[in-house]
């Protein structure tokens, strides 16, 4: 008898086995090759976002003037502090009242601007580098010649008077200087704004539009269903950075207006650095800022939901 010759074939159940333990250890040397990338990162989100959270989160339920070495643990004896300070309730209202004014208003110039800028007009890129100059502005130097401007015997005022009007006091009228406050951090902001929304806007397909305009819709039918619900995510993005800013103004109304006249404008950030660093309680300090946090979580949240439902068919 002949003997069979030839390699051996091996068994279906042994070749999946095979497979399984070279991806198995493939896997593993993906996940090792990752986690090593990622321990960096992993690590200074830690240091410098995680452990601070953690640390100021301690703090607020403690009452401590930020030299002591010892912290006398009060627990939530600050927060029910916040639900009963008529100071806090005023900071708060004034927040919300400047946020959504802030929010609606760079909205509106931010979108207003960039459908200008992208025109075909002359010297565009001048243009832009004019509305972009505020935002690399010093906030300081923002305020600074704004207060100035808005000084009885400023430059608003001498306009005014050249035609018949008098101008009012306006740092000194609470609602004047919170409209004044708004107006000044719109103004700032609108060159990023612009070119977030421009961005936007040049990435948007063109097939739209030329369809749109084979059916006679006209500039403003372009933009009014076109354009403005192709850009929500852009607004989506432009609402929430306005809000967290707005959450966290404190050194344009520090230079301002200083929280005046009689609280028109003091805003959280405000509140919060008047009775952390000027009152020395910064255990009661830091629950403001954790109001605040929770606070812009929340709209954001809610904005978010509302976002996602209304792409929803």
């Amino acid at each position: 008898m002949m003997k069979e010759t030839g390699t051996r074939r091996p068994t279906p159940g042994a070749e999946t086995d095979c497979v399984r333990r070279r991806g198995g250890g493939g896997d593993r040397e993906q996940t090792l090759t990752a986690a090593a990338f990622l321990l960096p990162a992993v690590a200074v989100i830690g240091v410098f976002v995680i452990y601070p959270i953690l640390s100021a989160g301690y703090t607020s339920l403690t009452s401590w003037d930020g030299f002591s070495p010892d912290k006398q643990f009060v627990g939530l004896g600050n927060y029910i502090r916040l639900a009963g300070d008529p100071e806090f309730h005023n900071s708060l209202v004034v927040t919300l009242l400047y946020s959504f004014g802030v929010c609606v208003l760079s909205v509106a110039s931010g979108l207003g601007v960039a459908l200008l800028l992208d025109a075909p007009i002359r010297g565009r890129g001048i243009y832009r580098t004019i509305y972009f100059l505020p935002v690399v502005t010093s906030s300081v130097a923002v305020a600074i010649v704004w207060k100035y401007m808005l000084d009885p015997a400023g430059l608003l005022n001498g306009a005014l008077s050249r035609i018949g009007v008098e101008g009012p006091d306006w740092l000194q009228n609470r609602w004047l200087a919170l409209i004044a406050l708004t107006l000044m951090t719109v103004w700032k902001n609108v060159g990023f704004n612009a070119i977030l929304y421009l961005t936007a806007m040049q990435a948007l397909p063109d097939s739209v539009y030329e369809a749109a305009q084979l059916d006679g819709a006209g500039s403003w039918q372009r933009i009014r269903h076109i354009t403005v619900p192709l850009l929500s995510p852009m607004t989506f993005f432009v609402v929430v950075q306005a809000l967290i800013n707005s959450f966290q103004a404190f050194d344009l109304v520090y230079v301002l207006t200083e929280g005046g006249p009689r609280g028109g404008t003091d805003v959280l950030g405000m509140f919060m650095y008047r009775q952390t660093f000027r009152l020395g309680d910064f255990g009661y300090g830091t629950a403001i800022a954790f109001v605040a946090l929770v606070l812009v979580l929340g709209v954001t949240a809610v904005q978010w939901r509302a976002s996602g439902s209304e792409e929803r068919p």
